[in-house]
């Protein structure tokens, strides 16, 4: 009489099968977690660069950097996302370059 001895051992292929998928879904999340918090940080960097470009294009043009953001935005085309960052621009003199800090807000 013939037996098929393989029939009862398919469950634990199946099993670490299964873990294996979890396994993997699981790193992927971890990965994209971790992405959104890169992306917030270099938006903040890309923020934080563009605030200095405007205010040295015053700077060329005018011969002085502005006083506050507002200038920036109204004559020079800055945006700023005041949802998402917070920016604080500080002038010692219309001759020194301002003092840019922008932190992302928290969600």
């Amino acid at each position: 009489m013939y037996i098929d001895k393989r029939r009862g051992k398919r469950w634990p292929v199946f099993l670490a099968a299964i873990l294996t998928a979890g396994l993997i879904v699981y790193g992927f999340w971890l990965i994209a977690g971790g992405s959104g918090r890169d992306m917030e940080a270099d938006g903040a960097t890309a923020l934080r660069a563009a605030i200095q470009n405007a205010a040295l294009q015053c700077y060329v043009v005018e011969g002085m950097y502005p006083s506050g953001l507002a200038y920036l935005e109204e004559n020079y085309g800055l945006q700023i996302n005041s949802d998402d960052y917070y920016v604080t621009y500080e002038v010692f003199a219309s001759n020194l370059p301002p003092d840019v800090t922008v932190d992302s807000k928290p969600r």
